[in-house]
């Protein structure tokens, strides 16, 4: 399996209700630089089954570059599935994603 394959899996992971960093799904399929998700993230061809608009920065902001649709779709995708905000950043305390779960 490739690196961009585990990332993927690892994504399809995050449940609705829930986002994660790039830096803990790095942490999580054993690569030292997050963003090499950030990559993977921006090539994804199936964002239906890996839910990339689920993956934010260790702040809870939005990827700048999001490739399906930009800032204003990754917000509205995380909404439509319950996730709050504070401000333009995600609530993490209430919705971070842990593997361990």
């Amino acid at each position: 399996m490739n690196t961009f394959d585990a990332i993927y899996i690892a994504v399809s992971k995050i449940p609705k209700g829930y986002v994660t960093t790039y830096g803990r799904v790095a942490e999580y399929v054993g690569i030292n630089n997050p963003r090499i998700v950030g990559y993977a993230m921006h090539s994804n061809k199936t964002p239906t089954f890996v839910p990339c608009h689920r993956v934010v920065s260790k702040y809870g902001g939005f990827a700048p570059g999001y490739a399906f649709g930009g800032l204003t779709v990754q917000k509205q995708l995380l909404q439509k599935e319950g996730i709050a905000f504070i401000g333009q950043f995600v609530n993490l305390k209430k919705h971070l994603y842990t593997f361990s779960q």
